[in-house]
Order: C-alpha cells, then structure tokens, then sequence
C-alpha cells in the first residue's frame, strides 16, 4: 500500500530545488497514487481527485466561461441540478435538462453557444441509459466536450472515454472506494488542454481530498472487481424478484429485458451493477415499505457494500422544484435501492418482509 503522508509542507533544499511536492494543496504522493490509479483504471491520460463528487462535478463545469451553454441530462443527481441551476447560473452560465437518450432531443438542443454535454449513464434513480459513442459522434460534429459520470458502473463495467468521452467523473465516495467512509470525487481526461484547466481548479480552489481519504479509496478500489461482480450478480436477482412481485408497480433497472435500453445497456456495458429504482404508487406505501425493513438501511448514500435505500423526492432530488420531479416521473412512491454485496437469500428475505408491510 503507497504509505499515508501526513505532510502539509516539504523542505526544498535551495531556490532552485525543483522537488515534485512543496505544498500539499498543490501536490500530494498519496492523491497522486489515486489520480495515478484512477486514471489507468479509466484508461485515461490522467486524473484529478477532489474533496466530493460535486466538486469533481464543478471542475467539469469550470471549462465553461461566462456565456456559454451546457446540456445536462434530464433527471441527474439533484446536487447536479442544484450546482448547476443555484449557483452556476449566477456565474453566466445557461442549462439545458435534457433526455440525452433520445437523439432527436439532444440534437434540438444545441445552441452556438453550447459548449459541453454532460451525460449521467445510468441516470440517477430512474436508470435511463444514453448511447454514449451516439452522443460522442455528435459532439465531436458539433466540437462539444463530453463528459460522462461514470459513478454507478465504474471503469469494471463501463468505459466512456474508448466510446468516445472527452472526460469522466466520479463520486469515489460510492462504488469506488465502496465502503460508506469517503467522500470524494475524480475526473478523468484525455486531452491535456483538459487536464491543465481541471488541475488549475484543483489547485487554486482547493477542494482536494485528505491523504487518509486518498489511502482508503485506494483501498476500497483494490476489491472494485470482486465487489461490482457480486453488486451485480445480486441487483439481477433483486430486479427480477420486485419485477416479479404484486405490490410493485414498475422496476427500472436496465439488466431487465423489459427496460427499453436493455439492448444497449448490454452492448455498452459489460455488467448492469446494482442500482435500481422501485415505484411503490404513494408516499404511504414508501412509508409502510420502509417500516418493515429490518436489513436494509434508509440512507443518503449508495455504491456502499451493505443495501441502501433512498427515497429521491424527499432526499437525492429534493432540491429539484416539484413540477419538475413529476415531469420527470420522481414521484412520492419512488424508492432508489442500491443492493449491497450481502448474502442475497438475506436481502430478499428483507424485501419480501417489507413488500409484506404494504397496503394492498
């Protein structure tokens, strides 16, 4: 394991002293080692970590100036929205939410002044899948940047930049490092002029990740293949059991032959993961559903090695306006569950116990 460096500060030993690391905010062995390893996971030229996915998010944006347009895909993580549309737009930034898996619709939203495409594939929670080398070719006609966060199948299952992305973006709080105990964040480019504009708000904002966070995620991404090939196996059987099951009035998850990107989740990706969304049909019956539960944990969170479930009106999305979270179909009954790497037969048993508390 690349050793945890306590260090802020380093000595030079004269003025001409070219060391590799001065300052820890600048530089860092240990957030070197992730970047380092992150970037080759991603098969990318290199990497940058950040403090939290939103900041790695907000390095992205940083490529914009005052003026210029990004389309974003419609019903993203709300902190996206919340980036983009409370403080991004103060900056003279312009957004358009968008259902970037349907062609005719990115195509109609592109402006002069579009500048960068930023696509959530799987979205978060309804799981809508984007052909991501689809929009690669259209950006590279219309010479926009794209960026794709990659944080629900990881580089183990999905690869944007050979598709054709121009940067990806994690929250290495989740899959990555795996473990619910970091929060951080990552982006990884191809093309230097990127890599020179991320490092420099790397740099000069500060939100950089602490040599402890770094050593954990490096950690936590040494099992990343093991974990996502039970995360996976488990979130097929768990989709297929609620598919299955009375109470449940639709599942989306695209390891279903019923979820209308299945053929292309299958083609662009190597497994599904296990992130998936349930609607229930009311905010009553998330309530009820939620009660029962006794192995499953009500949480913020996801990606982690137990089973989280969150309810994205009232806590993920809950920044977004109302009318908003109902066009996008994010309604009170909607539950996000993120299966964890338990004994299947165990969180089954935990679904059905609270299925079992349901109203009819």
């Amino acid at each position: 394991m690349p050793p945890v460096y306590l260090t802020s500060t380093y000595a030079r030993s004269s003025l001409e002293d070219a060391a590799p690391y001065g300052y820890a905010r600048m530089e860092h062995p240990t957030r070197r080692a992730l970047e380092e390893n992150v970037a080759a996971l991603e098969g990318a030229a290199d990497a940058h970590a950040f403090a939290s996915g939103m900041a790695a998010i907000e390095a992205v944006f940083s490529l914009l100036t005052q003026g210029e347009h990004a389309i974003v895909t419609a019903g993203a993580y709300g902190g996206t929205y919340r980036l983009c549309q409370h403080l991004l737009v103060g900056r003279g930034l312009t957004f358009s939410w968008v259902d970037t898996s349907d062609d005719r619709a990115l195509q109609a939203a592109v402006r002069p002044e579009t500048r960068l495409v930023f696509v959530e594939t799987p979205s978060n929670p309804l799981m809508t899948v984007t052909d991501i080398a689809a929009v690669a070719a259209l950006c590279g006609s219309r010479d926009l940047i794209l960026a794709v966060d990659n944080t629900f199948l990881t580089p183990f299952f999905q690869r944007p930049l050979e598709l054709g992305a121009d940067l990806v973006v994690h929250s290495v709080t989740k899959f990555l490092n795996g473990h619910s105990d970091v929060v951080g964040g990552i982006v990884a480019t191809m093309k230097p002029e990127h890599s020179d504009k991320v490092r420099f708000v790397q740099q000069s904002a500060g939100a950089v990740p602490g040599p402890l966070d770094c050593f954990l995620a490096l950690r936590g991404i040494k099992t990343l293949a093991l974990r996502m090939e039970r995360h996976d196996r488990n979130g097929r059987q768990v989709a297929a059991f609620l598919e299955g099951h009375p109470k449940v009035r639709a599942v989306h998850y695209p390891g279903l032959e019923a979820h209308p990107q299945h053929e292309l989740a299958a083609r662009q990706a190597s497994g599904f993961g296990s992130l998936l969304s349930l609607e229930l049909g009311s905010l009553t019956r998330a309530r009820e559903f939620l009660s029962g539960l006794r192995l499953c944990t009500l949480a913020e969170s996801l990606g982690g090695v137990e089973t989280l479930i969150s309810h994205p009106a009232t806590m993920s999305h809950a920044s977004l306006p109302v009318e908003e979270r109902r066009r996008l179909g994010l309604g009170d009954g909607l539950l996000r569950l993120s299966v964890g790497i338990e004994d299947v037969e165990d969180i089954l048993e935990d679904l059905q116990r609270g299925l079992g508390a349901v109203s009819s």
